[in-house]
């Protein structure tokens, strides 16, 4: 088991502190155990703040007050719910573990999160002009581009592939990656995503898909960097991440909704129909045909 995995990431290393390293290190995935990592110790900061121990003094108020405020940071709806999700999970491993009687969050309320999707998306013309100046760029930067913005791809899964991944599957160029909860997945590969991979890489035969000049592997902040100035040379005014150029990707999809939650490796339909709104459904609501309809009927206009 790696280091990383079993990091304290907690200035004392009481039973909640060693509690919520177990709790992490049970899931097999990086970027989870990341992600949960950072939450506890958030949690835990919180209690310590308030002079709460997070296991012996926690109760179902204190919890409660914990989403209070984090709603007044003005965190968005989903975060919120993301925290209560860890924390909840964390105090159902403790009482599993018999270090509590019951959970102080299993009847703590989350906030309702809207299905539909609202970031603020690249319109039709935006994604197009990104991805020239990505390929004026070349190297890492139009592969980068093209993995996220024609693939669909996240950017961990780009940044973690390695040129191993690549293969031939019926008559498809195609890469292996491992999707979020740690679950492979084959993808086949867009002509130009293609064509600016085989560009970046070179000559090179092994390591890292998407590598510096010193061979090290490209990661998720470097990729930030270079989508942010991509889409400033593009005359992009919206802040622009690697998550909006998969966003894009989806909603520019025109096939039907299975397929583009095949496209977006989504466990789940709700997920995708979140995307749905940018998707065309502006475009397909019938208020013109009803307003049509009645018009026809009483002769107004």
């Amino acid at each position: 088991m790696s280091t990383v995995t079993l990091d304290l990431p907690y200035r004392q290393a009481g039973t909640a502190q060693w509690a919520a390293v177990a709790f992490v290190a049970g899931y097999s995935s990086p970027g989870t155990r990341q992600a949960y990592a950072t939450q506890l110790r958030l949690r835990f900061d919180w209690c310590a703040q308030h002079q709460l121990e997070p296991l012996a003094d926690v109760c179902r108020p204190h919890v409660e007050l914990y989403a209070r405020d984090l709603e007044a940071l003005g965190l968005a709806p989903a975060t919120v719910a993301l925290r209560l999700v860890v924390i909840t999970g964390f105090y159902r491993y403790c009482v599993e573990e018999q270090l509590l009687e019951h959970s102080p969050a299993v009847h703590v309320r989350r906030p309702k999160i809207s299905q539909e999707s609202t970031r603020l998306a690249l319109d039709r013309a935006e994604p197009g002009a990104f991805l020239v100046q990505a390929g004026l760029s070349g190297g890492n930067d139009h592969a980068l581009a093209c993995l996220l913005a024609l693939n669909a791809l996240r950017v961990s899964e780009a940044c973690g592939a390695d040129l191993s991944d690549l293969a031939l599957a019926n008559g498809h160029r195609t890469l292996r990656i491992v999707g979020k909860g740690n679950q492979p997945a084959l993808i086949p590969l867009a002509p130009r995503t293609m064509r600016a991979i085989d560009s970046a890489v070179g000559e090179r035969t092994d390591g890292p898909l998407l590598a510096r000049d010193d061979g090290s592997r490209l990661d998720r902040r470097a990729a930030g960097r270079i989508v942010r100035r991509l889409a400033n040379r593009a005359g992009i005014d919206k802040v622009v991440s690697p998550h909006s150029l998969r966003h894009a990707a989806i909603t520019a999809a025109g096939c039907s909704l299975r397929d583009v939650q095949d496209l977006a490796r989504h466990a789940a339909p709700r997920q995708t129909r979140r995307y749905d709104r940018a998707r065309g459904a502006l475009d397909r609501n019938p208020t013109d045909i009803v307003a049509t309809y009645l018009a026809g009927a009483t002769g107004a206009r």
